[in-house]
C-alpha cells in the first residue's frame, strides 16, 4: 500500500486550506454521520464554545467556513466542539543534546491519515504541522519554537464536553510562544476525551500534559509519554499497542541523555517502530521537530529524511509504501471500530463504522 504526503503553504486560507477540506470532507462527513449521537451539540451551541473558550481562533474560524462554502454540518465540524469519541495510538519523546527535539511516532492505519504538511499564518503567527481533522494538527511547530504533539490517553470511556484534541493543538500553536504560556492556556481549555501532549519550547523547556474531560489536568518533566495516564485504565487497549512495554523502553533508552539522531533511531526501531497495519497500529511517520531550528521532518525507514523549515518551505510530494494490510474491521468491537475515521482518496476506499466496503 501506498500513500503519497504533500507539503502545502498559505498565509491566510485560500487555495491550500481548500485542498485540504475537498481531500478530506467526504471521509470525515462519512464517519461523522456514522458515530454521531442524537443530542451532538448544534452549530449553535458549537460557536458559543469556541467564541467562549478560544475567541482568538473565532475570526479564524469564520474565514475556513468561508472559503470553502461550508454547510451547516462542515461549520460545526470546523469548531471540533465535542465530537464523537475516537481513538488512537502514538508515542512522544523530547531528546536531550544541544538541539533538543521532539520526535513522535503517529500509529494508525495509515490509510485514515490525512498525510499534509501544512504551514500556514492564519493568526499572523506562522504555524506548520501535519492536519488532523481538517482545520487541525497532530503535531506541529510555530515560529517562536513552540511544538507541540499528542498521544491517546488510553481512557475511551471518559467523555465529555471539551474541544477534540487536534483543534487544541492547532490553537496553541497559534496562540502561544512557549511552554508556560501553553500550559496555562491547557488548564483553562475543556477536553473532550484523555489525551496526552508533550510540549517542548525554543529554550529547552518541555512538559507532558495529560489532560482528561472527567479530571484535572496533570503536567509534569517528563520527556516521553506512551498512551496511558499513569496507571492503565483500559486492559484491553493497553495490550493491543503495548503502551506499558513501549514507555518502559522509553524509559531504559534514557532519552534525556540521547541526541537527535539516538532518539530518532529509538523510534524507528522496535518496540517503537510498529507495522499491524492491519489492525490500525502501524507507524504511519516518525516526525521530529526542532525549535531551535524552526523545522519539522517527517521520517519512514529507508528514505531521506523529509525536512521543512520556515526559512525554506517546498511545495512537494513523497510517497511511501506499507504492507498491504488485510482490513477486518468487527463491527461488534467498538475497541476496534473506532480507529476508523477516515481514508484519504490516494487510497481509493474507506471503510466506516460497521460497514465493509471494498470498492
Amino acid at each position: 500500500m501506498e500513500v503519497t504526503f504533500r507539503s502545502l503553504s498559505e498565509n491566510a486560507p485560500d487555495a491550500a486550506w481548500k485542498k485540504v477540506f475537498t481531500t478530506g470532507w467526504p471521509g470525515w462527513k462519512a464517519w461523522l454521520r456514522a458515530r454521531q449521537s442524537a443530542d451532538a451539540p448544534t452549530l449553535a451551541a458549537s460557536e458559543k464554545a469556541l467564541r467562549l473558550h478560544m475567541p482568538e481562533f473565532a475570526p479564524v474560524w469564520e474565514k475556513l467556513v468561508e472559503r470553502v462554502g461550508a454547510d451547516e454540518e462542515a461549520a460545526r465540524f470546523l469548531t471540533f466542539w465535542t465530537p464523537p469519541r475516537y481513538l488512537g495510538q502514538c508515542a512522544n519523546a523530547v531528546s536531550g543534546g544541544d538541539t533538543p527535539t521532539l520526535v513522535r511516532n503517529y500509529d494508525l492505519d495509515p490509510r485514515l491519515n490525512e498525510a499534509t504538511m501544512l504551514k500556514t499564518a492564519w493568526s499572523g503567527r506562522e504555524v506548520m504541522g501535519m492536519v488532523e481533522g481538517l482545520a487541525g494538527l497532530a503535531d506541529g511547530i510555530n515560529d517562536d519554537g513552540l511544538a507541540v504533539s499528542l498521544t491517546y490517553g488510553g481512557r475511551s470511556k471518559a467523555v465529555g464536553e471539551g474541544f477534540g484534541i487536534p483543534l487544541t493543538i492547532r490553537y496553541l500553536l497559534e496562540t502561544c510562544s512557549d511552554v508556560a504560556e501553553a500550559e496555562e492556556t491547557l488548564r483553562r481549555l475543556p477536553h473532550h476525551m484523555s489525551y496526552n501532549l508533550t510540549l517542548l519550547d525554543r529554550e529547552g523547556a518541555h512538559i507532558t500534559a495529560m489532560v482528561a474531560p472527567d479530571r484535572e489536568i496533570v503536567i509534569s518533566d517528563a520527556r516521553f509519554i506512551t498512551n496511558h495516564q499513569g496507571n492503565v485504565e483500559d486492559e484491553k487497549h493497553a495490550a493491543f499497542c503495548n503502551t506499558v512495554g513501549r514507555l518502559n523502553h522509553l524509559h531504559e533508552a534514557d532519552v534525556g541523555n540521547l541526541d537527535r539522531k539516538e532518539l530518532i533511531e529509538t523510534f524507528q526501531s522496535k518496540p517503537m517502530y510498529n507495522t499491524q497495519f492491519d489492525a490500525g497500529f502501524g507507524t504511519v511517520y516518525t516526525a521530529a521537530y526542532t525549535p531551535a531550528r524552526g523545522e519539522a521532518t517527517l521520517i519512514w525507514p529507508g528514505q531521506p529524511e523529509w525536512s521543512q523549515s520556515f526559512d525554506v518551505f517546498r511545495e512537494e510530494t513523497r510517497t511511501t509504501t506499507y504492507a498491504a494490510p488485510a482490513w477486518k474491521a468487527d463491527a461488534g468491537d467498538e475497541s476496534e471500530a473506532d480507529w476508523i475515521r477516515f481514508v484519504p482518496p490516494e487510497a481509493r476506499r474507506w471503510v466506516l463504522l460497521g460497514v465493509e466496503n471494498t470498492a
